[in-house]
This record gives C-alpha cells, structure tokens and sequence, in this order.
C-alpha cells in the first residue's frame, strides 16, 4: 500500500473507504456511485458502514439507511458478475476475507484471485476490511495475503494499536491519490500516542514471530476442539484461519456467553448459532489446552442439557 489515512477507528476507516469509493466514482462520471458488499458483513456502527453491513439486527431502528449499497452472498463471484451485468453505477467491492461477526467465514483463494480479476476488468476498487482479520491474526499480516492479491484500498483498527484506539485506511493502485487536503479529515487521527502504540506493535508481532504461532496453534486449536467435540451431535462445523475461530452449533447458542463468564471464560457468539474464538496472538500452548478443556466442557453440557 502507497497510502494511509489514520483514523479514530475501525468504524471511521471504514467510512473513509466507502467516501473514497464514492469519490472514485464521481470522477469517473457515476452520478450515483454504487458499493457492492456481502451478506452476513458487518462494517460499522456508523451510518454508512451499518448500511454496508448485511445484519438486520444491527440495522434495526436507524433506518433510513444510506443508499447506494448492493448485497450478494458470499464467496459467489457469479452474483457480482449478474450485478455487473445489470449495474453500471458499481465503482467498488467491499468485503471482509474473513468475516468475524457473519460466523467466521472464509472467502475462497478462487473467489478473492477471481474478484481482483474482476475488479481489473470493470475498472472497480477493491476494498479488503481488515479491521478484525488483519494484523497477523489468520497467520499472516492480512487476510488477502492468502491468496496472493492486492487490494485497492484496505482498513485497519483493533489489533492496529493493541488496545489504544486508532484506524488507518490504506490505499494503492487506482485508490492512490485520490484524497487530497481537506477530502477527508479525523479528530484524532494520526496522534503521538495512537501512532507510537501501532508502531510499537508492528514491530513486537515481527519480532516475535506472532504471525507464525497465530497459524501452528490456530491449527492446533481446530483440530483439538474437533476430537474433543466428535462424540457428540449439535456440532455443525469448527472453522477458521490463524487464531480467528468458530465452532458452530446447530441450534441458537447465545446464552453461552453469559455461561462462559461464569465460567471463566470470555467468549461470543455471533450468527447467533456461532461460537467466535479471537484469542490474543500471544496465547501460550498451556492457555490453549486449558481453552479447549474448558470450553469443550461448557459446549457439551448446552448440547446435551
């Protein structure tokens, strides 16, 4: 990436690429500039990321909704080619590689290589949110490394600065170079503080090979709780990349949250039917066990109550 725009955070980087996109269309001519996203994608509590987000829920009670977004499922690159086909007001995709609150679901290498061709091929932005599947949590630095492709533009947030608020929007290729002066500002972008806390854990993931453990004991971990749980019904699948996880189950499990707690444990559940594992890149092998046996414990005893 040639260029970044920092932010407050993940919901503001997200608005500033869905405002890039816009722009990007108007000086391409496009009155009215068109943004396809995802089913099941959540972007934002803002009003333009929480109309890109495809969750009802999330969306319900703030209507009217922004316009200018077009929602297809996941991974079927054959509906973006129908919206093609059909919209000539689309400028840009956006989408999660990883989606975490959709129930961790993973875009296909064939589906992310087939897009960027796509993107090529329409004179599209390609617009990678990696607010929570960036920074070395699928195992490597971001998730549309997997499939060897550069975005357009990309967002950053959370894992960013370990903590300390901040969201950076990042952009190359077409996206470069649009902004300028006075298009897009952010209260407290860019500060001493925030920008010291990203630097810092740049260089502490590199340093201590993070990227690498995320991926062995991401693998680890699946496989655990798939023998811990292969006894019993109710599982439907156990997924993931790196230390982005999701077990789930074939029944509405929400009230394990609140189980888990009790428990000891700090977990979510997403999709309402998806238990969502993001443990901190730094996890020890023992903590992981200890993971597995606790929560493989709290998950039979829901299925079998």
């Amino acid at each position: 990436m040639t260029e970044a725009f920092f932010c407050n955070s993940g919901c503001e980087a997200n608005e500033a690429a869905i405002k890039l996109a816009r722009f990007y269309g108007h000086q391409q001519g496009v009155d009215s500039p068109a943004i396809i996203v995802m089913e099941k994608a959540f972007h934002g509590r803002t009003l333009a990321t929480l109309s890109a987000t495809g969750n009802r829920k999330a969306q319900a009670g703030f209507e009217p909704l922004v316009s200018g977004f077009v929602r297809v499922p996941y991974n079927d690159l054959d509906a973006i080619r129908a919206v093609a086909e059909h919209n000539k007001n689309v400028v840009a995709v956006m989408l999660e590689m990883v989606q975490g609150e959709g129930g961790i679901n993973i875009a296909t290498v064939d589906f992310q290589r087939g897009l960027r061709q796509l993107c090529d091929e329409k004179g599209w932005l390609l617009m990678c949110d990696e607010v929570q599947c960036g920074m070395g949590r699928t195992g490597k630095w971001f998730g549309f490394q997997h499939a060897g492709i550069l975005p357009d533009v990309m967002t950053l947030a959370k894992g960013l600065g370990s903590g300390v608020p901040i969201g950076a929007c990042l952009t190359a290729g077409k996206a470069a170079g649009l902004f300028k002066p006075g298009n897009h500002g952010s209260t407290f972008g860019g500060n001493p503080l925030a920008c010291t806390a990203a630097l810092t854990t740049l260089a502490t993931i590199e340093s201590e090979g993070l990227m690498a453990h995320a991926e062995k004991l991401g693998a680890a971990l699946r496989q655990s709780f798939a023998d811990a749980l292969a006894d019993i019904a109710g599982i439907v699948a156990i997924r993931g990349q790196g230390l982005m996880i999701g077990i789930e189950l074939d029944r509405p499990c929400a009230e394990l949250v609140t189980k888990g707690l009790e428990a000891g444990l700090l977990i979510n559940v997403t999709a309402e039917k998806v238990v969502r594992l993001l443990p901190a890149l730094v996890l020890s092998e023992a903590e992981a066990k200890e993971l597995v046996e606790r929560l493989s414990a709290l998950i039979r005893a829901f299925l079998t109550a």
